[in-house]
């Protein structure tokens, strides 16, 4: 989870690579996106996308986000929930990767109720004292009852469009806070979602009855769960739970706990750790080439 702990870890691994916090703030997200991406011939779409910034219509009001999609041809849908920094560049250009794999995806912003996207520019900007204040009423207005009303219109809407097959399962994936937003989807829309994927997720195991380990017996979804390596660290005992509950379920469930930190994935990250999410990545395409 994104706390006091991981920023000291981000500290040091930006100290390794002899950047400090303020430097690394500094520098804008493209340049950033652009240095974890250099060379990367997979990072760019294999084939013509069309993208748009979208608005629509959730109970709690109106939803904005970013829709990307292969510019022929209908594609199964994902959903794509950003970290605690919320819906931004980094997030598009990881969208605009998948889609070119064939997905119609939609990522949203989690934060519409307050403001629309971006909140931030950057992960660095979350880690700031102004940007924490900015961000900590935001996140604690998000509850399991919201997300999963916004999970459901999070759905209907990429069903309505003309890039989406509707007629095969739609997928979702999450990152840090958003992991388990991934399973809550699945719950809300199970007669839809038949995969989901959580990225060092925080929150999946908790001791409420509606706990995200808890609702995988009323999903119809198979489940990646890829685990940050200090956050097992700190919770160990979850791993096994998450498995026992999976397995219980009758789910597919693959859980396993990554050789790198919490935020690894994300591009604009100080963890971001390419190697690392290059074998997340290869194992959620198998998850949706399995599922969708």
């Amino acid at each position: 989870m994104c706390d006091e702990l991981t920023a000291r870890e981000e500290e040091q691994a930006l100290a390794r690579k002899g950047i400090g916090r303020r430097d690394f703030a500094a520098l804008s997200a493209a340049t950033v996106i652009a240095a974890c991406t250099a060379g990367d011939g997979e990072a760019k779409a294999k084939r013509a996308l069309t993208e748009r910034s979208v608005t629509f219509a959730t109970p709690d009001g109106t939803a904005d986000g970013f829709f990307v999609h292969p510019a022929k041809g209908k594609h199964p849908a994902v959903l794509l929930w950003p970290d605690i920094a919320g819906l931004r560049e980094a997030y598009q250009v990881m969208a605009r990767r998948l889609a070119g794999e064939g997905y119609a995806v939609l990522v949203l912003n989690h934060y519409y109720r307050n403001a629309p996207a971006p909140i931030m520019q950057s992960m660095a900007e979350w880690r700031t004292p102004e940007g924490q204040a900015k961000l900590k009423p935001m996140i604690a207005a998000i509850n399991p009852e919201a997300t999963m009303r916004d999970a459901k219109a999070a759905i209907a809407w990429p069903d309505a469009q003309k890039a989406v097959d509707t007629r095969r399962g739609v997928g979702t994936q999450g990152y840090c806070m958003g992991g388990p937003y991934t399973v809550r989807t699945a719950f809300a829309v199970p007669e839809r979602v038949r995969a989901a994927a959580s990225f060092h997720g925080g929150g999946l195991v908790t001791d409420k009855p509606d706990s995200p380990h808890r609702l995988f017996g009323q999903t119809k979804a198979s489940y990646l769960i890829a685990i940050a390596r200090n956050d097992d660290a700190r919770a160990p005992a979850e791993k096994d739970t998450l498995r026992e509950a999976a397995k219980a379920a009758g789910r597919p469930a693959e859980i396993e706990v990554y050789n790198a930190d919490h935020g690894w994935c994300t591009l604009d990250a100080p963890i971001y750790d390419k190697a690392e999410a290059e074998r997340a990545w290869a194992r959620l395409l198998a998850l949706y080439k399995g599922a969708l």
